[in-house]
């Protein structure tokens, strides 16, 4: 069976103009990608893949890349093995390592990350950053503490020792997911990104300003963020759903179908620069159980 041109009749999602909608997507063990689905990558995609030492992050590549299609071909009606996706010049150093964005249709922005197991995806209307970490053992927040800004190192420090990585990582997160938002990654350091600590939400940095950044709760195992450029002085909407597994076994149309279908399993506020905001979970969906205080999936 083959179908990387199948086409959805239309787009299947739409995002509203000031909200981002984020996918979370695990990868369970011995989960085979069918070759007809992994046609759809680019060329580029498939080498990369390859390039992969662990099965474990090969795996976790292609279905993330993978699902990155479907879900933009969700979004905008063109069928995944159809988008040509590119990169934008850094707007730091006009380097080709900028964001990746659509080359057509413009109007869609998308960021993409992955680790140990879990994936995160978000579209929105204007540029957005997403990023996920698995929280870091003690010994990584000690050797990463003096490549943040020294407020940053004083709240740390200021911790329980048994609080720090979690805090670590969700600062990271912040931190990266900003720094991808922007386009310049991490390609000149996460030194290049502005004070994101305890009372990032509070204040208004320099190197932030016109994007909001925002913790997403509920995953047990890993920190992860969200950055997007803000329209206007309102808060925004993070809208956080789960890709079934099933749709890498589906040809496009009905892939689109099944996505369009989701229920979300978390809402959040993305506020404003000094505007923190607080979650709102809708409830776990009735098909997977949920740990207590959990929303996401568990890799």
């Amino acid at each position: 069976m083959t179908y990387p041109r199948d086409l959805p009749v239309g787009p299947r999602l739409e995002v509203p103009a000031d909200d981002v909608h984020l996918w979370a997507l695990d990868t369970p063990g011995g989960t085979r990608v069918p070759a007809a689905a992994a046609a759809e990558l680019a060329p580029a995609e498939r080498r990369r893949a390859a390039a992969f030492v662990r099965p474990s992050g090969r795996l976790l590549y292609v279905r993330a890349h993978l699902a990155l299609r479907r879900l933009l071909s969700a979004y905008t009606g063109i069928a995944p093995a159809l988008l040509e996706l590119r990169r934008d010049a850094c707007p730091r150093c006009a380097g080709p390592h900028g964001r990746p964005v659509l080359a057509d249709p413009p109007g869609l922005h998308f960021s993409l990350s992955h680790s140990h197991g879990l994936a995160l995806i978000g579209i929105a209307r204007t540029p957005v950053g997403v990023d996920v970490q698995r929280v870091p053992t003690a010994r990584t927040v000690e050797l990463c503490l003096p490549v943040l800004r020294p407020r940053e190192q004083r709240e740390l420090l200021d911790l329980p020792a048994a609080a720090r990585p979690r805090a670590f990582g969700e600062l990271w997160t912040r931190k990266e997911a900003l720094l991808k938002g922007i386009g310049t990654g991490l390609s000149h350091g996460v030194g290049a990104a502005p004070y994101l600590g305890t009372h990032h939400a509070s204040c208004r940095s320099a190197g932030a300003r016109g994007w909001s950044v925002a913790d997403l709760p509920g995953c047990p195992d890993h920190a992860a963020a969200v950055a997007l450029a803000a329209t206007g002085p309102g808060t925004g909407r993070a809208v956080l759903r789960e890709v079934p597994h099933a749709f890498l076994h589906l040809p496009g149309r009905q892939a689109a179908e099944l996505l369009g279908g989701v229920e979300p399993a978390l809402r959040t506020a993305v506020p404003a620069p000094g505007r923190p905001g607080r979650p709102r979970r809708p409830g776990p969906s009735p098909s997977r159980p949920r740990r207590q205080g959990e929303t996401w999936p568990r890799p």
